[in-house]
């Protein structure tokens, strides 16, 4: 069953266990401002919670994945006093988290160019499948910003040694250079992008729900960590819990009376 749902700035779609956020401004390059941001935090945590949905795909309608800030929001913000500019950025800051917790995996399908902001959607993303004609750019400093609130979700996906330039120059750089630094998973023609996507999902649909998701948070809790006691403690108590869950004695079951 296709279940879609309609929103003001994004568009949701749910069929056989696949969830499509798509960004739906197409004439302002799906810039985000105030409402898409509400939207986009809204739909991530129903997701998050929903048996239906195994696998998450954020897209974008349009020649641009996202353009970054909408002009008309960022007009706006130049009149913003110093709390109020707080406030606002701890909305995109939430939104931001909210997505990269989601419990279920998220696939960015990037279609075309992704600026400022728009990179920062992709790097909250766990797979990232990039058009070879999209183009990326940090936008900021060119304005007198800082892309502050996407950094710590850009530097853990596009590394530490390419924000040390991409920060400050703010140059463009291509799909093949996001792949190249390891910041697309995979490089596709436009036209196999939904093939790709799709095989994709289907990988991961195919695997415990739950071990999936424990997967995910496997890598967000200990990425960063040192490699000490604690930490191998809490690895040996997340592999003993897992074994003994249903959903793992019933696959290791079926594959053991396969062989």
């Amino acid at each position: 069953m296709n279940l879609q749902f309609s929103y003001t700035a994004l568009t949701l779609e749910i069929e056989k266990s696949v969830a499509r956020v798509i960004l739906n401004r197409p004439s302002v390059r799906n810039a985000f401002n105030e409402v898409l941001i509400a939207e986009l935090t809204a739909v991530f945590i129903d997701l998050g919670q929903r048996d239906d949905v195994r696998v998450i795909v954020l897209a974008a309608n349009g020649q641009s994945f996202c353009a970054g800030a909408d002009l008309l929001w960022m007009k706006a913000m130049a009149a913003y006093t110093y709390d109020e500019n707080t406030a606002d950025a701890q909305l995109l800051a939430k939104m931001l988290n909210t997505m990269y917790r989601c419990p279920k995996p998220v696939i960015a399908r990037v279609q075309g160019d992704a600026y400022g902001g728009g990179v920062g959607l992709v790097a909250v993303c766990d797979i990232v499948i990039v058009s070879d004609e999209a183009h990326f750019c940090l936008s900021e400093s060119r304005l007198g910003l800082l892309p502050a609130t996407i950094s710590p979700y850009v530097i853990k996906a596009l590394g530490e040694q390419a924000c040390r330039r991409y920060f400050i120059t703010a140059e463009r750089f291509s799909a093949t250079d996001a792949h190249r630094m390891g910041f697309a998973h995979l490089l596709s023609s436009t036209h196999e992008l939904d093939l790709n996507v799709e095989k994709i999902c289907q990988a991961i649909i195919q695997n415990g729900p739950a071990a999936v998701m424990g997967c995910k948070k496997l890598v967000q809790d200990y990425a960063s960590m040192p490699i000490n006691e604690s930490l191998i403690k809490d690895s040996v108590k997340r592999i003993a819990e897992i074994r003994c869950s249903n959903e793992a004695q019933s696959r290791m079951k079926s594959f053991l009376e396969k062989k």
